[in-house]
């Protein structure tokens, strides 16, 4: 029982309880230590009724730095909570997805008992994502310092009104604009906020980071994909008095007075996910999209054998002057004009 994983449930749902309750009693069995918050297991005991949870208390029997991996059944807002959790530790994170589209999960709930087993047996490799460094500056004086796995998305908090901002890349301003507002992601999180309001898919294996404006009122307002090195910045404008608020992974989030700014860069401490597969991300996205792929034909086979044979060349027809073109018309037309030999 040396070996501990941290169990992190959804518990408004029932069925990520109903997911827990089986992943601790198959830990159990395999000889592996169960580990749930006192919160997860006052929730389910709240709704079942009195049961018995065959899992140790975090905090109290075990600590964060004793786990071996954290397994997250619910979609991408409780694997982010799990990133709050165990960021900056050597604890990676396996999501299970029973929420909709579930990017930052590895596999489904069909596959929960197969995940399970593959955690027993270590068949799982672990992949550093990027996160982002964020700062919040208001009046001079640094107001809030927190960081964001996904995005930390600059929102307008007025209906009524847009709000007027100013973009700015590697301490140079680009472009002022009203709109809802803008969102700073990782290639994580491009498949998130960012992509909802138009901004592009990044593998996440690319190092880099996004500005993505949401229905600015501008001609130049494009999503951007800057280096990792760069310093992204967004200011508040004061000159209609409107107020935003900026949210981090759409967890966490502060009040954006007029003359705010908020600065982004990439940060030291990446959150570590655990992979059972090689399913290449472009299979990702064509599984959690359902994307149309039929009448691909794939890879030509043994292509490294196959010779090169050259392409037939097609001449294009000459082209005659005008006079001649009619000229020629006129003799197809009339056959009979031609003179007999």
């Amino acid at each position: 029982m040396d070996r501990r994983v941290l169990i992190l449930a959804h518990t408004g749902r029932e069925d990520s309880m109903t997911a827990a309750l089986q992943v601790c009693e198959q830990l159990r069995s395999a000889g592996l230590q169960a580990v749930m918050t006192a919160e997860d297991v006052a929730d389910m005991v709240a709704h079942f009724g009195p049961l018995h949870v065959p899992a140790q208390t975090l905090g109290e029997d075990v600590e964060l730095t004793e786990l071996e991996l954290v397994m997250v059944l619910g979609g991408d807002g409780t694997i982010l909570r799990a990133a709050e959790l165990v960021r900056g530790l050597d604890v990676p994170l396996l999501g299970v997805n029973l929420g909709h589209v579930g990017f930052l999960a590895e596999s489904e709930r069909a596959d929960l008992a197969q995940t399970v087993d593959w955690v027993v047996r270590r068949e799982y490799t672990v992949e550093e994502r990027m996160t982002i460094d964020v700062t919040l500056w208001v009046d001079g004086e640094k107001a809030a310092h927190t960081w964001a796995l996904n995005e930390v998305s600059v929102e307008k908090s007025d209906r009524e009104r847009m709000l007027e901002v100013v973009t700015e890349v590697d301490g140079r301003p680009l472009s002022a604009f009203g709109c809802d507002g803008v969102v700073m992601a990782t290639p994580t999180g491009s498949t998130a906020y960012a992509f909802s309001a138009g901004g592009p898919v990044v593998w996440p294996e690319v190092d880099a980071m996004l500005m993505v404006p949401i229905s600015a009122h501008a001609l130049f307002a494009r999503p951007l994909v800057v280096s990792p090195q760069s310093r992204l910045a967004v200011e508040v404008l004061e000159r209609n008095g409107a107020h935003g608020v900026m949210w981090c992974d759409g967890r966490r989030s502060w009040p954006l007075p007029p003359g705010s700014r908020i600065e982004v860069t990439r940060s030291k401490t990446p959150v570590r996910l655990a992979r059972t597969s090689t399913v290449p991300f472009s299979a990702r996205l064509v599984r959690k999209f359902q994307l149309p792929i039929q009448g691909w034909r794939g890879p030509v086979p043994e292509a490294d054998r196959a010779g090169t044979r050259p392409i037939p060349v097609v001449q294009a027809k000459r082209r005659l002057p005008a006079g001649q073109l009619s000229q020629a018309k006129d003799r197809t037309a009339s056959p009979e004009e031609e003179p007999t030999p």
